[in-house]
């Protein structure tokens, strides 16, 4: 996948996030369990921007590293909503399945990084 592709892919990522997040009940758990989908959901893109600025391989490396960890954050965190009641799963289904496939790609990006050193 081509960088702009991707750039576009994790700021979409986002705004389905964002979507997702006003749309839930207004009660407590889904509040505390939205505002954390929201942060680690919409970092996703922001800091992917930032690994393909990196200043090296090791900079893309590290950054990329934080791209990985907020999107399994989001999942969990989409997770948590299901698993609390405040989702039924098939609303989330294809949104977690995008994250999935974010993360597999930024994981295979690290891994190829990694071994080009």
């Amino acid at each position: 996948m081509q960088k702009e592709e991707f750039l576009t892919r994790t700021m979409n990522f986002g705004l389905r996030v964002i979507r997702v997040v006003e749309s839930l009940p207004k009660n407590q758990v889904a509040t505390v369990l939205g505002n954390q989908l929201l942060r680690a959901g919409t970092s996703v893109g922001a800091n992917y921007r930032a690994a393909v600025r990196g200043k090296s391989r090791a900079d893309f490396i590290s950054k990329m590293g934080n791209v990985e960890e907020e999107c399994d954050e989001a999942l969990y965190w989409m997770e948590m909503l299901i698993e609390s009641g405040s989702v039924k799963q098939k609303l989330l289904k294809a949104l977690i399945d995008e994250g999935d496939e974010i993360l597999a790609v930024v994981v295979a990006s690290i891994k190829t990084a990694r071994r080009n050193k």
